[in-house]
This record gives structure tokens, sequence and C-alpha cells, in this order.
């Protein structure tokens, strides 16, 4: 069973969805590797946002290390 989405700030039932991806500390900050990666979900009312956070593959931060 999916629970449906309700905004705890305003009720509504609409949402967005989009990602981001950020960097951590020590190495990754000084390469600016982006080895983070979030699900961000907003209420399309009020805009209230929330972090998830999500997986990175070890590819993916190869890629954004020579790709940078």
């Amino acid at each position: 069973m999916r629970k449906q989405y309700e905004c705890p700030k305003c009720g509504n039932k609409q949402f967005e969805t989009d990602s981001i991806r950020t960097t951590g500390g020590g190495f990754s900050k000084f390469f600016n590797v982006q080895n983070r990666k979030f699900t961000v979900v907003s209420c399309t009312q009020c805009r209230y946002s929330e972090l998830y956070k999500g997986t990175t593959s070890t590819l993916g931060n190869v890629i954004d290390f020579f790709g940078n």
C-alpha cells in the first residue's frame, strides 16, 4: 500500500520531486566530488521542502571526479 503525500505545513496533497548532489567532507570537499545525493520533495502550494538521503554509485563518483 502506497501512502498519499500530505504537506505537514499546509495539508496540500500535490508535490514535486527533484534531486541534488553535494560534496561531503575531507578529500571529496577538497576535490569538489559530489558524493552525496538527496531527493527533494516540495509542496506545490507553500513550497515547503524535505530532503531524503539517497545512494550514489562508485562509477558516478569517479566520473564526477574526472569530469570536474
